[in-house]
């Protein structure tokens, strides 16, 4: 769309310039040269030589006309009547030398002005025909139209079910509608409807464009997608006719899939209206959608598939019975979902014999399929950046990192003070984390600084998917976040500024074991403060809570939340007081190397030894 403007752009300035063009070359062509002006005298003195054949006398000038000129119908030259010279005293001279006189103006030629006049009209004219003809088949004018993208999946490669990994719930969701479009005689012998509409409900980057995609390639029938933002125009009516439009459309190429993309953008609840004025374009096109969507009969075979990440937000007769009456969740996908992802996005890629997906699957929880593909092409850039011919395990590791750490700044390195203070902080953090029975296995410590503001970082890799946490585990979180603070104090016995993330990760975490867990021995199996925002898949939206306690009760959950922290830290210290050896040689591993994997640490610690602290 965007090269076809300016394709129409750079031909709208060509035809410009060549209009022009051509006016100039008609001008120069038609118009006749100037005659030679002279003076007065100079007419007589051409008089008198028998020079002149006539003159053709007006108010201010006079036109001489030569004796044997081959163009007897344009002057010559011109010569201006000067005040004070009696117009008989020049007829005489003209009338001795047998000068014909001529009392009116020369003919004029009525054509030119008319041609040069036809010429602005079309300069003019013809760029808004051309304009107004193009709005007709849609062009950038055509504002009753919409950017409606038609993919016909019985040609190339269409989008299967194949290419979309991760979300197997929604898959087996959405093949009923995939049996409906194919054999739509089975359903229909037994009475049964399929639904009018279906609601793709997930976070951004899920695959919900690309599911609705692989419905279509599989069913083999046309694929309509616009965006929910595509409906609605600075002009009154616009989102209307194009809604019409677009099941028309539909309609004519049926079997086929409607699919509009967030949706909410046309389709918010009009509940708000008596609060804050409506946006009437936005209602307007609702109201078409919804009128729309209970006219056309579902054996037709049109489906209608959208997508949004706010459901909440939806007006509810949108989402009624009848309308978008199945809601299809497409969450983030779990460690086999993502290794599955994975394994989709790496068919194209020379991947090495030693490569472990399951790894990088496993170190990028809460990624949805977009933030993989990336981390894929990421991997293959970082092979081409090292001249490799295949990508290898180290390639994906730095484009995790790069991902969630942002790029290593080696270009301001730290003093020899704070690389120190550094490695015994990370050090604390790996050795804690790795001597804790529930908390996650280190994968990797380093102490390069990252774009993002850390001066180091200790990775740890989840051994599965977690849906929920014990008190134990929670506990031994809070402990490991704290310490680096611990082995810092232990050392230097002095703290600095680089714990401050952790100390705000561990107090949340305490906060939320109190108020939201109930996991308080003294307050007991209750919460405290009600999240305001709104509830979607099962997370807040908005950080603002409702305080349903009292003061006393303040102070209660703040002692249980300093309880908690204290003794999670009074745990950490002790666990790098027995392991002070262990500490220092990791450190002076990490200033060495800077950066140790999971087998450099359990070399340097004696595994075996330090297991037996795990109770701590």
């Amino acid at each position: 769309m965007e090269r076809t403007s300016k394709r129409r752009v750079l031909a709208s300035f060509a035809y410009v310039l060549l209009a022009l063009l051509a006016l100039w070359a008609l001008q120069t062509w038609w118009t006749p040269p100037a005659p030679e002006e002279l003076p007065y005298s100079e007419l007589v003195a051409m008089a008198e030589r028998g020079e002149l054949d006539k003159v053709v006398i007006g108010e201010e000038t006079i036109l001489g006309f030569r004796t044997g000129d081959e163009t007897p119908e344009e002057p010559d030259v011109v010569g201006r009547r000067p005040p004070g010279i009696t117009d008989e005293a020049f007829l005489g001279v003209m009338r001795a030398h047998d000068v014909e006189i001529v009392g009116a103006p020369a003919p004029d030629r009525w054509w030119v002005p008319l041609m040069y006049g036809g010429l602005m009209l079309v300069l003019v004219f013809a760029p808004l025909v051309l304009m107004m003809r193009a709005a007709s088949r849609g062009g950038p004018l055509s504002v009753a139209r919409g950017r409606v993208k038609i993919y016909d999946t019985t040609e190339g490669n269409p989008v299967t079910f194949r290419d979309v990994a991760g979300v197997e719930e929604a898959k087996d969701e959405l093949r009923e509608i995939v049996s409906f479009l194919r054999e739509p005689e089975r359903f229909q012998v037994v009475g049964a409807r399929i639904p009018r509409g279906v609601l793709l409900v997930g976070p951004p980057g899920t695959g919900k464009t690309l599911l609705a995609k692989a419905v279509a390639g599989e069913a083999g029938v046309p694929f309509f997608s616009m965006s929910g933002s595509g409906f609605v125009e600075m002009f009154v009516g616009v989102g209307a006719a194009r809604v019409r439009e677009l099941f028309e459309q539909a309609k004519e190429r049926a079997p086929c899939i409607i699919f509009v993309d967030e949706i909410d953008a046309i389709g918010r609840t009009r509940a708000a209206a008596g609060v804050m004025p409506a946006h009437d374009e936005r209602e307007q096109t609702l109201h078409q959608l919804l009128t729309e969507m209970d006219g056309f009969d579902t054996k037709v075979g049109v489906v209608i598939v959208a997508a949004t990440n706010r459901p909440e937000v939806l007006d509810p007769a949108l989402v009624r019975a009848g309308r978008f009456d199945r809601r299809v969740i497409v969450d983030a996908p779990t460690v086999d979902g993502r290794l599955a992802i994975l394994q989709v996005h790496t068919r194209s890629l020379p991947l090495a014999p030693d490569i472990d997906l399951l790894v990088v699957a496993r170190r990028t929880p809460g990624m949805v399929g977009a933030d993989l593909a990336k981390v894929a092409n990421e991997a293959a850039l970082a092979a081409a950046r090292r001249r490799g011919t295949r990508v290898q395990q180290r390639d994906f590791e730095e484009a995790i990192d790069r991902i969630q750490l942002g790029l290593e700044r080696r270009g301001r390195p730290m003093s020899d003070a704070e690389r120190r203070r550094v490695a015994y902080h990370e050090s604390g953090h790996a050795l804690v984390g790795r001597s804790l029975a529930h908390a996650d296995p280190v994968h990797r410590v380093s102490i390069i600084p990252r774009t993002i503001g850390a001066l180091g970082v200790t990775l740890q890799l989840p051994t599965e998917d977690r849906f929920m946490l014990t008190r134990a585990e929670l506990c031994d979180r809070i402990c490991v976040m704290l310490a680096g603070r611990a082995a810092e104090e232990l050392v230097f016995n002095e703290i600095s500024t680089g714990g401050a993330n952790d100390l705000e990760r561990a107090s949340e975490t305490a906060r939320q074991m109190v108020c939201r867990f109930g996991m308080s021995d003294r307050l007991g199996p209750q919460t405290f403060g009600r999240g305001a925002g709104l509830q979607y898949l099962e997370g807040a939206i908005g950080l603002s809570e409702h305080r349903d306690f009292s003061e006393r009760r303040a102070g209660e959950i703040d002692a249980e939340i300093d309880q908690i922290i204290g003794r999670e830290y009074e745990r950490a210290q002790s666990v790098l007081a027995r392991h002070r050896e262990a500490l220092e040689r990791v450190a002076a591993a990490l200033l060495e190397r800077e950066t140790l994997d999971r087998a450099d640490l359990e070399a340097l610690v004696h595994a075996p030894a330090s297991r037996r602290a795990q109770g701590a």
